[in-house]
């Protein structure tokens, strides 16, 4: 499997990177207010997703949670196949619910391991560790919910399983990249340490879509 880089072309000084606002560039392009009812659509009433770019939402959605974080994009990885890792998927949702709220790597829903390949290691037939793709705009494809069990840290699993995840995504013609929490500077320095470089920083918030069972 060939781990060489294949990054999309240049774009225009004047032109907005995708990056500058992947949700929207996965969803249909540049941002525009139509991009709102589009993202409404995708994850369904009432549910609580992450934004970037914007600095309130639009009339009807509600504002759980603001904060600052960082992009980072593949330069160096090593990626490689994790032989042990298995693929996630709809039967696996309550255990990776279970290990998403002990960790808190972000807002994950049972229907998140659909939006790509999703990896994760077990010991004794329990998940302890897991990684997958989440955003996908042209050329890129961002790397998301990474995350160990506390009792297992410590022991590279994060590391195996983002190396792994970024070898399919290579393998596709894809670059990969990331975000994580400004404060979250562990995993910063993890990230960089094996290959991935500061892009930019960033200001999110977490919305709740029209609609549902707010209570």
């Amino acid at each position: 499997m060939s781990t060489s880089l294949h990054p999309p072309q240049p774009q225009s000084p004047t032109t907005p990177h995708v990056l500058d606002n992947p949700a929207w560039a996965a969803l249909v392009g540049p941002a525009d207010p139509r991009a709102w009812d589009d993202l409404a659509t995708l994850v369904g009433p009432g549910t609580v997703t992450p934004v970037t770019g914007a600095t309130a939402p639009p009339a009807g959605w509600q504002l759980v949670e603001s904060g600052q974080g960082v992009q980072l994009v593949d330069t160096a990885l090593r990626a490689e196949p994790a032989p042990d890792a298995v693929r996630l998927g709809p039967d696996d949702v309550p255990e990776v619910l279970d290990l998403v709220a002990r960790t808190r790597p972000g807002p994950f829903l049972p229907r998140t391991v659909e939006l790509g390949t999703y990896l994760g290691l077990r010991e004794g037939g329990r998940l302890i560790a897991m990684a997958g793709e989440r955003l996908r705009p042209p050329g890129w494809t961002e790397i998301s919910a990474v995350c160990t069990d506390p009792q297992h840290r410590g022991r590279g699993l994060a590391t195996r399983l983002v190396r792994a995840v970024a070898a399919g995504i290579r393998e596709r013609g894809d670059t990969p990249f990331l975000h994580a929490a400004a404060s979250n500077t562990n995993a910063i320095r993890l990230y960089e340490s094996i290959g991935f470089t500061l892009r930019r920083r960033t200001a999110f918030l977490l919305v709740r879509t029209p609609g549902g069972d707010e209570g």
